[in-house]
């Protein structure tokens, strides 16, 4: 039985990965970091599956000893702080943990088993203020935030590792992906989330920053099968996980509330408070590369995805009612 480690099992994306693993005979893993308030609701229904331990990406001891304890094939690296507006009030501690503590677990398994082959969660935020359209593994970087600048750092480290250490270590530079399980601080599941509040008259509008920020939005589920088949290759290397479309927050306005049959216009406010610093405006991934050597495609297109969003936030609401 192979047997993967997840940093950040608690997230979207780890709670997905998770029940791929589990799906192709995986032992799973977890790590999560010890607080009064964690929560464990995305892998409720796999608590019985999964073996899940306290580590932090801020204490390599800890790193170093649920990999000896554990002693996997395939480390897959998703925990950070990874809400970029938070990146600005926390710039520090999102260097910390999303730039230095990929170098932390990078440098523990190089202590305990380099035949370890590892996966670094880098994300399409990289290229903000964007020198080429569409984005790909030869794109320059240009960080419009600490957390685009921490995960270069990530990346870059990553590479590093691999060509010093020959480590099989590979990167996949994720463009925005989301699901019902997505956090509520995001502006997709913010919206979500309202479009199902006003339509079962909970709410009466949804405050909003740049309506104009484009981005190439995929399914979380999608994304994590292109981790996992990076680890299964020969060699490692880095890979763009994107739709190769690109769509407004407006859009996803439209979409959300048309879904429910409603005007979004009337119900969408502007407020100054959630205009970045600096804003990446157009974000869209050129996904070829993973096309022809992963043979990884999208199954989820950007309308499913929207309502199949909206549609859980209303069962949701309606169940709690």
């Amino acid at each position: 039985m192979p047997k993967a480690l997840i940093t950040g099992i608690t997230g979207q994306d780890g709670s997905y990965l998770a029940e791929l693993l589990l799906s192709k005979g995986y032992e799973v893993i977890g790590l999560h970091r010890r607080s009064s308030t964690v929560t464990f609701e995305r892998i409720a229904h796999l608590m019985d599956k999964v073996t899940l331990v306290t580590a932090d990406l801020m204490d390599e001891p800890s790193l170093i000893r649920a990999l000896r304890d554990h002693r996997p094939s395939e480390v897959y690296n998703l925990a950070a702080q990874s809400f970029v507006q938070a990146s600005w009030a926390q710039p520090v501690l999102t260097g910390e943990v999303t730039g230095l503590g990929v170098t932390r677990l990078l440098d523990a398994i190089l202590t305990v088993d380099p035949t370890i082959r590892f996966y670094q969660a880098s994300s399409s935020e990289m290229f903000g203020k964007v020198v080429e359209v569409p984005q790909s593994e030869t794109t320059p970087f240009y960080p419009r935030s600490p957390y685009g600048v921490a995960k270069v750092y990530g990346h870059w480290v990553t590479v590093n590792y691999r060509e010093s250490y020959e480590l099989h270590a590979s990167s996949g530079i994720l463009f925005n992906h989301e699901s019902p399980r997505r956090g509520l601080e995001f502006v997709t599941r913010k919206v979500s989330d309202a479009v199902a509040r006003i339509k079962l008259g909970l709410a009466d509008h949804v405050a909003l920053g740049n309506l104009d920020s484009q981005r190439d939005w995929g399914y979380a589920e999608d994304y994590v099968r292109a981790m996992w088949l990076m680890l299964q290759q020969d060699e490692p290397g880095d890979y763009v996980v994107a739709t190769g479309e690109t769509h407004s927050v407006r859009e996803f306005c439209q979409v959300a509330f048309g879904h429910v049959g409603l005007d979004w216009e009337p119900y969408v406010r502007i407020d100054q408070r959630y205009m970045r610093p600096a804003e990446v405006d157009l974000l869209i991934g050129d996904p070829s590369r993973a096309h022809q050597v992963l043979g990884w495609k999208p199954e989820v297109s950007f309308e499913q995805l929207v309502c199949m969003m909206v549609d859980a936030d209303i069962k949701a609401l309606g169940a709690k009612a």
